[in-house]
């Protein structure tokens, strides 16, 4: 952004489809009985990836486009006839395994160079303990082979907060008709469970715990519109709190508990973003978040947070470039199995545009500047950088290229196009 001129945000803008969401309400159509359509899901490549691997599977999926709704005839799974490629989605994958598992599928996953460096055995093992048959890798990541084996109960004490990990499990247990009970040591996202409840099945929940034992042979069709992703939402709250005039209105966006931590921890750092007129919206509460410019001030976020905020972390990192003080983000390792080393790649950008940052062991350390970010930030192929790093660019004097554009893709097709919509810079007349 040139010097000498002034960043304002104005309007309104929609952000694409919740993709966790769209991914259980593809993965669930594809297990129900007869058609179910899905409006607003997420056409990024992730959700692709579940669409297409569902496809080789059998099932009728129709074209994931934008705008478009999405129809699902489901049918009895067959044998793949190739490996199931899940592109670069973890979710894809590890929810596939449990799903698959319970249906006693021979079939192998793989995935991109990315994510067959990311860990499945997190997955695996537990899949493993409920009797599931599977080959993989030494290092316990893709590809994996699943071999059969005639599922049983479980209850699993998981040594990590993941809301991959406990529906795989669920999905294990709807497919094999098997009860499941999962504790974490914080409660995660709770999409799956919510999605559950809301087709007729009863999930109990206590604590950081949920069980889950099937009730219905089928589930049956179902229409569902997806809500906005908070995580898409939270890179426009970004660019509307760096803004110097303004404001911005971000319509129909998921505020499920287990996903807006992030809303809390801008509030701590003095951010103005305001929630109205929250709704449901099938399983989930929505609202419209409004929000703009805003002086910010750094602040420390717990370990017991970070299940509700992980994937803002990076957009939180770069507002936190421009607080007055340090924000210290506690116990975010679980940022180094991303699409990259999340976590060291966060604070190797902000140095490289010329802040203070730092790892210490699982915590990240951002000391706050005035001064206009300039450099490269090397994106490593993560659309979460690509897009926190393009928003920390729009501060006025800043000179920042990314390494690539392409992966955002992934979660937000439209980004560039909304953050042109929603802003710009218009010269001072001081």
């Amino acid at each position: 952004m040139a010097a000498g001129s002034v960043v304002i945000v104005s309007g309104a803008v929609t952000p694409p489809g919740d993709k966790s969401i769209s991914h259980r309400a593809l993965l669930l159509a594809a297990l129900a009985k007869g058609r179910s359509e899905i409006g607003g899901i997420l056409p990024g490549a992730d959700v692709k990836s579940t669409a297409r691997v569902l496809r080789q599977l059998g099932t009728d999926v129709t074209s994931v486009r934008s705008g478009a709704r999405v129809a699902v005839h489901a049918s009895r799974f067959t044998l793949p006839a190739s490996r199931l490629h899940c592109g670069n989605s973890g979710t894809t994958a590890r929810l596939l395994l449990g799903m698959l598992a319970g249906e006693g599928i021979h079939a192998t996953l793989t995935g991109d160079a990315s994510l067959r460096r990311r860990p499945m055995r997190r997955v695996t093992g537990p899949l493993r303990e409920m009797g599931a048959r599977i080959d993989e890798s030494t290092a316990g990541t893709l590809p994996a082979t699943l071999r059969g084996g005639r599922l049983h109960d479980i209850e699993y004490r998981s040594p990590v907060a993941s809301a991959q990990v406990k529906s795989a499990l669920l999905l294990a247990g709807l497919t094999a008709g098997v009860p499941v009970t999962v504790v974490e040591p914080q409660p995660s996202r709770d999409h799956t469970e919510r999605m559950l409840e809301w087709l007729g099945e009863v999930i109990r929940g206590q604590g950081s715990g949920v069980s889950y034992e099937p009730s219905h042979n089928v589930i049956e069709g179902f229409a569902l519109d997806v809500p906005g992703d908070p995580s898409s939402a939270a890179f426009l709250v970004a660019a509307a709190v760096l803004a110097e005039r303004g404001e911005l209105v971000i319509h129909n966006v998921c505020v499920n508990p287990g996903r807006t931590g992030f809303l809390s921890v801008l509030a701590r750092m003095g951010a103005r973003v305001d929630v109205t007129g929250e709704r449901m919206s099938g399983a989930e509460p929505v609202a419209d978040l409004v929000s703009g410019p805003s002086s910010l001030a750094g602040t420390v976020v717990t370990p017991g947070e970070i299940p509700s905020l992980v994937d803002e972390v990076p957009m939180l990192a770069v507002l936190a470039s421009r607080a007055a003080g340090e924000t210290v983000f506690r116990g975010v390792g679980e940022l180094r199995v991303k699409e990259s080393d999340r976590l060291e790649m966060i604070a190797r950008n902000v140095r490289a545009l010329g802040g203070d940052a730092e790892v210490q062991g699982d915590d990240l350390l951002v000391r706050g500047s005035d001064r206009p970010p300039a450099g490269r930030v090397d994106t490593a192929g993560d659309h979460r950088l690509a897009m926190a790093f393009t928003v920390l660019g729009r501060v006025p004097g800043a000179r920042v290229t990314l390494s690539e554009r392409k992966s955002v893709a992934v979660s937000y097709p439209g980004f560039f196009t909304d953050l042109r919509r929603i802003g710009g810079a218009a010269r001072r007349r001081d």
